[in-house]
């Protein structure tokens, strides 16, 4: 983890909203250019969920072949997309990284988005984190757990490898 983690006071929060849902190919070329930016501590990706199998009615239990529901590559870590992406939550370590931010956004986006500042993730522990996490969990991992998941693989971790 980075220094910068274990004080969630000074970091800056931003909030990325564009106008689309965006396809699998684009939330690829963006969120791996966004993890190239030094100075990202943490990313909550939002949107809707993809279903993996028809919950109700005749095809119960069949699997939903889902035209957003592609894996894409981050690094050198292949996920599959579990949410269709309608925006994206950062925290930011310094001010320039939310410019470098806000440039890839624009390479990126070649449609209308917006891109905001302000508190989108808990700093504090609430129920659910403490349930999910223990007493002593760490700072930057607060706020990303879904109460309702069953399974402890629906938080993706990618950790950026320090360069030699």
């Amino acid at each position: 983890m980075s220094d910068s983690a274990s004080n969630t006071e000074n970091l800056i929060q931003i909030e990325i909203f564009p106008r689309r849902i965006l396809s699998p190919e684009t939330a690829q070329v963006l969120l791996a250019e966004l993890y190239k930016v030094d100075g990202v501590i943490r990313v909550i990706v939002q949107g809707q969920r993809l279903p993996e199998k028809v919950s109700s009615g005749p095809g119960t239990g069949e699997k939903v072949e889902h035209p957003l529901r592609k894996p894409i590559q981050i690094g050198d870590q292949l996920i599959e997309m579990k949410v269709s992406v309608g925006r994206i939550q950062m925290e930011l370590a310094s001010p320039e990284a939310k410019e470098k931010v806000r440039e890839v956004c624009d390479k990126v986006l070649s449609f209308p988005f917006e891109f905001r500042e302000g508190n989108f993730m808990r700093r504090k522990a609430t129920v659910s984190d403490y349930a999910k996490l223990g007493s002593d969990a760490d700072p930057t991992l607060l706020g990303m757990v879904d109460p309702k998941a069953k399974h402890e693989d629906n938080l993706v971790f990618i950790e950026k490898k320090e360069e030699e």
